[in-house]
């Protein structure tokens, strides 16, 4: 291979390297031409991308792209399974396994989940895992089944709070009632009144001024008897 192709293909490499989210790398040796395609095809229904790598150029995309864990993983023939965020992983870990318990050549390495790295019984484990479908499904009924219990929990508290509170507002109304004034017809007469009171004595004035007149006529009275006694003695 010319420098200018190996260049290429490390290009290339570091470029892919960059995009996957998921790595799975094997030793594929002894597999056959049709046992590769056989594995290729059935990790591409997964998302993943199944290459076989020369090590030393992948030693150095590994390490233009920032992904010094698969270092320890690239000894002896190597493939490795790229996947993209939108990969499968789980269904790509079960090809592998499967194709290496069906050929008893293909050997697990290990893998590199997110930049993590992963050992070969991790990989297996996680080729046990069931499908990503089932397995969100599971993941959504362990999170709704204890909010749905909670909910239930609170929503019986708040009713009987709601409940109180509607008695409270009706005994409330009924107390606000009771203690309403009389209406404002029954007050009127004590305002017609206070007039009457205050006027009665000016009504009362004359009356004490007619005495007075009584006096003044009494006391000339006499006076004129007088006058009379005294003309008819000097007649005399």
């Amino acid at each position: 291979m010319r420098r200018d192709q190996k260049e290429q293909v490390v290009e290339e490499l570091t470029a892919r390297l960059k995009a996957a989210d998921t790595l799975l790398v094997a030793d594929y040796r002894g597999l056959t031409m049709p046992q590769i395609d056989d594995l290729r095809s059935r990790l591409l229904e997964s998302g993943a991308r199944f290459t076989v790598v020369k090590n030393t150029l992948t030693r150095r995309a590994a390490e233009a792209a920032g992904t010094e864990a698969l270092l320890t993983l690239l000894d002896g023939p190597s493939a490795i399974a790229f996947l993209e965020a939108d990969g499968d992983m789980v269904a790509a870990a079960k090809a592998l396994a499967d194709s290496a318990r069906e050929t008893n050549v293909l050997e697990i390495r290990g893998g590199i989940l997110q930049g993590r790295a992963m050992t070969a019984d991790e990989v297996q484990s996680l080729a046990k895992l069931p499908p990503e479908d089932v397995l969100r499904g599971q993941v959504l009924g362990a999170i709704v089944a204890p909010l749905t219990a909670l909910a239930g929990l609170l929503s019986a508290p708040l009713q009987n709070l709601v409940g109180l509170i509607d008695a409270r507002i009706e005994q409330l109304g009924g107390e606000e009632a009771e203690a309403a004034p009389e209406p404002a017809a029954e007050a009127a007469p004590a305002e017609e009144e206070a007039p009457t009171a205050e006027e009665a004595p000016a009504e009362e004035a004359p009356a004490e001024e007619a005495p007075s007149e009584q006096e003044s006529v009494a006391e000339e009275e006499p006076a004129t008897e007088e006058t009379t006694t005294d003309e008819s003695t000097e007649e005399e």
